[in-house]
């Protein structure tokens, strides 16, 4: 991969990370973390919350991402 690739592909990144900041301050992603089969268990003197089905998802939009970036280069 030479240099202006690179660039091309870090400035991709950036804007990417720029328009999920605005989704998060936004709220558009205020669904994330609730979905179905995130288990919470809540106690009197502990909680524990494991999000399995929010990572499934960041799992399969970063394996899209990584295709699309093998695609494209």
């Amino acid at each position: 991969m030479d240099a202006k690739h690179l660039g091309t592909l870090v400035i991709a990144a950036g804007l990417g990370l720029v328009l999920v900041g605005v989704g998060v301050r936004f709220g558009l992603f205020a669904w994330f973390g609730r979905l179905p089969g995130d288990l919470r268990i809540e106690g009197e003197p502990t909680r524990v919350y494991v999000p399995l089905t929010s990572m499934l998802v960041v799992s399969l939009a970063l394996g899209l991402v990584a295709w699309a970036v093998r695609k494209l280069s």
